[in-house]
């Protein structure tokens, strides 16, 4: 269906950042486009794709750890269960459990 409106459709107006938006926050429009990466695992050269908003989450978790951004996905990479689990599922499981620390007070490499 069109931009009128049906079940399956997706607003085509743009979202506006909130007022809570922090400063070096990603704009609220773009946090949740999908994007591609280059990384670089183990000596071999793959890409994950992401939203921009987990992507600008995990820059500042690794800039925050003195890592390099390959590094921490590395990291997420060798602790992921199993080889069925899917690196960016992975990524964005990582993201989210460190933020959902960080609110809850706990340590942020509390596993």
């Amino acid at each position: 269906m069109g931009e009128s409106g049906g079940h399956d459709s997706l607003p085509l107006t743009p979202v506006a950042p909130s007022t809570n938006d922090q400063v070096g926050d990603p704009p609220a429009v773009l946090a949740g486009h999908l994007r591609k990466h280059s990384v670089v695992i183990a000596g071999h050269r793959t890409s994950v794709s992401l939203e921009n908003a987990f992507w600008w989450e995990l820059r500042k978790l690794a800039e925050e750890r003195g890592v390099s951004l390959n590094r921490l996905v590395t990291e997420v990479d060798r602790n992921r269960p199993g080889s069925d689990s899917n690196l960016s599922s992975a990524l964005r499981l990582y993201v989210l459990g460190v933020l959902r620390r960080r609110n809850a007070g706990a340590p942020e490499h509390y596993n």
